[in-house]
Parts: C-alpha cells; structure tokens; sequence
C-alpha cells in the first residue's frame, strides 16, 4: 500500500475561519497542514484534531500581530464582508489588514492569501473584460477596503519581500443565487482548489487574480489565475434555466445591470 503523502505545510492561519468563506475553507485545508490555525471573533465551535483556536479581533493589533507567530503561511479572510458605512469597514479590513501584514513581518510569514474582491473593480462596465492591470474602480466602501489590502500586499512585498496572492473572488455561494452570479459564480470546491494553488505557486511576488469559475459568460481575464496552476472545474450553465425562470431580468438602464458589480454600486449613502 502506497503511504499517504505528507501535510505540505506544517502550520497555517486562516483568519475569518468562522464566516461563510472560511466555514467553506477549514475542512478543506485540513489534509494540508499538519496544525490549522483557526482565527475569528465569531464562534469557531470545537477544535478538531490538528485545529488551534485563536480568537482574536483584527483592530487588535498586538493579538493579530501575535496569530502570524509560528505559522508558514497565513490565508487572510477574515473582516467585513458586505457593503457598510466606511467608519464600519475601516477598523477590520484596513486597520486589521495592515497588522496581519505587521505580523508577517515581524514573524518572518513569507506568504499570504488575501481574499480581496471583484468588488475593487465594480465600476468597471459588463461591456469590458477587466484583469489585474486594469485600474481599480471600487464601487463601495467595501470594495475601496479591498482595494487598500492590495496596495498593502504590494508594499509590503515590494519593501520586505513578502508574497501574496489577492484573490478577486466573485460570487462563492454553493450555487448561483441570482443573473449577475451565472458570471460571476465560484463554486465551493474551486475556491479550495484556488487557495491551494495561491499557497503552492512558486514566486508570485505580488499576483492578483480572479476567482471565478468556468462560467460561460465572464467579465475577468483569468491568465493570472491559470499561470498560478488554477483551472476553475465547475461553471454555472447547468443552473442557467432555474435561475432566468425565479429570476425576472435586470432593467438594462440601471447602473446595477451596467456595472460588474452589480447591486453594490447603488447602495448608500449611509
């Protein structure tokens, strides 16, 4: 009988662990790591076998600077995650992102997955395909957060030599919830596959790509995607039909049917 290969990485942090994404992302690391260091300031529930519970708020620095000691690689999920007044956003997606960044210095982490967000280029209209040299457009406070962590990341690379992957995840729900989702769709099971590859992939310096599936219709260039060895496996057609049929179509003069970011860039003021 073949042995089974061992964990590629020894310890790694997932900030975040107990929101929607990071409930998605805990089982799937599991088989990676030899210790999961799991960070929130929501329930985590009980540890499993090889888990470490930390909960930590990330506005503190000195606990989110701590959480980064020990660990090969820290997978940064963790903040607010919907559009919200600015003042809401700051503490944990700006503030919070800079001391993750601190931590990594200080502890010598030379690798980070930063879930950013299509949301950093929302503005962009559907008529173009937009990728990563394509200038930001946030279309929210959110997006403007996400838009922060990566010039962090770069910074942070460019003075101290520390990686990153900022991953523009689309729409990461078990299905397609909506019209806009059919392109912007992640599945579940590509979103582990991604992180993997963002963990894995030799000198990607500071990389942004899109997390999006293999979806029929899509707005983003996905080559940053392919050349850090992911090739999304799910699309979102075979939920095309039950979707247009509960969906009623998006009113093409609105700024939400025109923009890739849908809904987002009309909310507010707050």
């Amino acid at each position: 009988m073949t042995a089974p290969c061992p964990p590629r990485w020894h310890r790694l942090l997932l900030t975040g662990a107990a929101g929607a994404l990071g409930r998605v992302l805990r089982p799937r690391l599991a088989a990676h790591c030899s210790v999961l260091r799991l960070s929130d300031i929501a329930p985590l529930g009980s540890a499993a076998p090889g888990e470490e519970l930390r909960p930590a708020a990330l506005e503190d620095k000195a606990a989110t600077t701590a959480l980064l000691e020990g660990v090969d690689a820290a997978l940064h999920f963790g903040g607010i995650s919907t559009e919200q007044p600015f003042e809401a956003v700051l503490p944990a997606n700006v503030l919070g992102t800079f001391h993750v960044y601190e931590g990594a210095r200080l502890h010598g982490v030379r690798r980070v997955v930063f879930a950013s967000s299509n949301h950093v280029t929302g503005f962009h209209e559907r008529s173009r395909t937009v990728g990563p040299l394509d200038p930001p457009r946030p279309d929210g406070y959110y997006g403007i957060s996400k838009a922060c962590g990566e010039s962090l990341a770069q910074f942070y690379f460019d003075r101290w030599g520390i990686e990153t992957v900022s991953l523009r995840i689309g729409s990461c729900f078990a299905e397609p919830r909506d019209r806009r989702m059919l392109a912007t769709w992640l599945s579940h099971d590509d979103l582990g596959r991604l992180v993997l590859a963002a963990l894995a992939a030799p000198a990607v310096g500071h990389t942004v790509v899109y997390g999006v599936g293999a979806n029929r219709d899509t707005w983003w260039d996905d080559a940053a995607a392919r050349r850090i060895g992911f090739v999304p496996r799910d699309g979102s057609e075979r939920f095309r039909a039950a979707v247009e049929a509960r969906e009623p179509p998006e009113d093409p003069s609105s700024a939400a049917a025109q923009r890739q970011g849908g809904g987002f860039v009309a909310l507010g003021p707050f």
